[in-house]
């Protein structure tokens, strides 16, 4: 049996300890992804012998995601099965991964079929890239930020500590009350209410961000946390839309920083089918992208 609750902050050492045994950089396998989002997309987590088990939504939407820990994995995805069917649900496991795939295949022949979205796989970047922007592909990129530095010459850098969260908070309040009006691919509130949780236990996850100041006033930042050794993931990024390289800069110097801690891989996550976030994620040129499927039942 299952007992899921909400994720809160003192969970984060038993389901790191589980994330750690993930063999797929699945942006969905870090603490602090499950705990931001907790509200919006109803999130909780279980605790079965060595491993978590998440859940997703409410009523007949429920989804669940691969038992991640150390052990019996077929019997914790029986346990997963078990849930779901008390519910009178089809059980449905999302962000299977090509190395996860042919394990349940296997465990269970037959008894899963697979259905793809690819909005939502991963776009994952060679961190190196990012940080030196050099070729051909990233011509563009590279005038982006030297049209910024000529318009802003006292640009600089800086982490993101307790004395400058707030300043990020601001930021990006005044991002969102620029936005658009009939720009509705996001809900940015329930975006928002996420960061806000982030900056709130920024010290206690372990979160890692920086920002970039124009005249002392930071017009860029982002945030995110270690994945593993060699992996990072980014959850944030705001910059306004209208300064000419802004997030192009950040970025960059973001990347920097990564390589010096010795990342090689920075996962930024989905585009969710959002025609404009895709266009920008691919235009960074992914080293991997990520496929992801959701596993439903049909035993």
């Amino acid at each position: 049996m299952l007992n899921f609750k909400t994720p809160e902050i003192k969970d984060k050492k038993w389901i790191s300890e589980c994330f750690s045994y993930a063999h797929s950089m699945n942006c969905e396998y870090t603490f602090g992804n499950i705990y931001l989002w907790r509200a919006a997309y109803k999130s909780f987590v279980a605790r079965y012998n060595n491993f978590v088990i998440c859940r997703w939504g409410n009523g007949s939407n429920l989804q669940y995601s691969l038992p991640i820990g150390e052990g019996d994995f077929r019997d914790a995805v029986r346990a997963v099965i078990e849930d779901a069917s008390s519910l009178g649900i089809t059980p449905r496991i999302y962000g299977v991964t090509e190395s996860y795939k042919p394990v349940l295949e296997s465990d269970f022949p037959g008894k899963f079929s697979f259905e793809y979205d690819d909005g939502n796989n991963d776009y994952i970047y060679c961190v190196e890239n990012l940080a030196s922007l050099s070729g051909k592909k990233y011509h563009s990129k590279r005038n982006h930020i030297s049209n910024f530095i000529k318009n802003n010459p006292d640009w600089r850098y800086e982490d993101i500590n307790a004395d400058n969260i707030e300043e990020c908070i601001e930021l990006h309040t005044n991002w969102i009350e620029n936005k658009d009006n009939s720009d509705n691919e996001a809900d940015y509130s329930l975006e928002f209410e996420a960061v806000l949780s982030g900056f709130e236990h920024y010290s206690e996850i372990g979160f890692k961000g920086g920002l970039i100041r124009v005249n002392n006033k930071p017009i860029a930042y982002t945030y995110g946390e270690r994945f593993n050794k060699h992996c990072f993931v980014t959850h944030f990024e705001k910059a306004p839309a209208d300064v000419q390289g802004a997030y192009a800069i950040i970025n960059r110097e973001f990347a920097k920083r990564l390589a010096d801690d010795g990342y090689i891989y920075v996962n930024r996550e989905e585009d969710l089918g959002l025609p404009g976030l895709r266009k920008a994620k691919q235009s960074y040129k992914p080293q991997i992208w990520l496929k992801k499927e959701t596993a439903v039942y049909n035993g």
